[in-house]
């Protein structure tokens, strides 16, 4: 398959292709004219790199696990970090769209009135957002907040 149909299926432009290549995240296995040649598995090594991507692993460490060989070649240790990762920008997009909830919906006469604002505030300039110093709810208001979660 050349480059622009590997392009076409994949969605992927060439010129990304051609990084790619360069990168040794991929490799033709020929040339028809100008034109890159690649295998038939083009397509899937392409979208475990897209997968790596999202995931938000570099491009050298989907190098590394693509392996050289044809063969993928995954570090489930790497995946349990970038997992683990992960669960820590969750915790943290979690905090933060409660403390904007919140802040939507206070009673408090200004945002900078408002505890539970200064407190994200404080913790967003600290870096400390997503941590287990972010915003503490009761017991009773963390149910309450998961059943709404739920509900919806």
């Amino acid at each position: 398959m050349d480059i622009a149909e590997v392009a076409k299926r994949s969605g992927v432009p060439a010129s990304k292709l051609r990084f790619y290549e360069e990168k040794g995240l991929i490799s033709s296995i020929g040339r028809q004219g100008l034109r890159r040649v690649f295998s038939a598995d083009i397509l899937e090594r392409l979208a475990l790199i897209a997968l790596g991507r999202a995931a938000g692993f570099s491009l050298d460490e989907i190098a590394r696990m693509l392996g050289s060989k044809g063969s993928p070649v995954i570090d489930r240790e790497l995946l349990v970090s970038k997992a683990d990762e992960l669960d820590r920008t969750i915790h943290k997009l979690i905090a933060m769209r409660d403390g904007l909830r919140h802040a939507a919906v206070c009673s408090a006469p200004s945002h900078m009135e408002c505890p539970k604002f200064r407190r994200l505030l404080r913790l967003a300039a600290d870096g400390a957002i997503g941590t287990d110093a972010a915003v503490k709810l009761p017991q009773k208001q963390r149910s309450k907040k998961a059943l709404n979660r739920t509900s919806r």
